[in-house]
């Protein structure tokens, strides 16, 4: 059962709309600044910004009506409380990863974080949900720096398997 409509705003929806309609006015206020040179006929460097700013508008637009209409949350989601420890986990995988990314690598980091917020959302199996982090960290390493040549923090294990 969703929230009645006459049980009037929604006022965090509402603000946090309008505060993302604040972010798109900039972002397109800071795109018009770019400068671009007349070389480029139809599509520049600005084109992806406007986009940006454009769907970014929409969004806060939609969310402060939603707001307005007293928001979309439905009744029992509302009564569920706030499971803690999964907050907890996920922050800690979001902190191990800040912390470890310079001295142990894009994946040793990636690789922790993963299995970090995995136990956060309910996983009790660490070694395969680690065998999954470094498939998709290795793939993503590799894949930034083999094919686009990124650098994007080798570590311990880059440097193991020749990155």
């Amino acid at each position: 059962m969703t929230k009645p409509p006459s049980s009037g705003p929604a006022w965090p929806e509402t603000l946090i709309g309008l505060g993302l309609l604040g972010v798109a006015a900039l972002v397109w206020w800071q795109t018009g600044e770019i400068r671009t040179s007349p070389m480029y006929a139809k599509v520049g460097p600005r084109i992806f910004p406007y986009l940006t700013a454009i769907g970014l508008g929409a969004m806060a637009v939609a969310m402060v009506v939603a707001g307005l209409r007293g928001g979309w949350q439905p009744e029992e989601e509302r009564e569920v409380p706030t499971d803690w420890r999964a907050v907890f986990f996920v922050g800690a995988g979001l902190l191990a990863n800040v912390l470890l990314i310079v001295p142990g690598g894009f994946t040793l980091a990636s690789v922790v974080m993963f299995v970090l917020v995995a136990h956060g959302f309910g996983s009790r199996q660490p070694l395969r949900d680690a065998a999954i982090a470094l498939v998709f960290a290795l793939s993503a390493y590799f894949g930034f720096a083999k094919a686009l040549g990124v650098n994007i923090g080798a570590g311990v294990i880059e440097t193991l398997l020749g990155g």
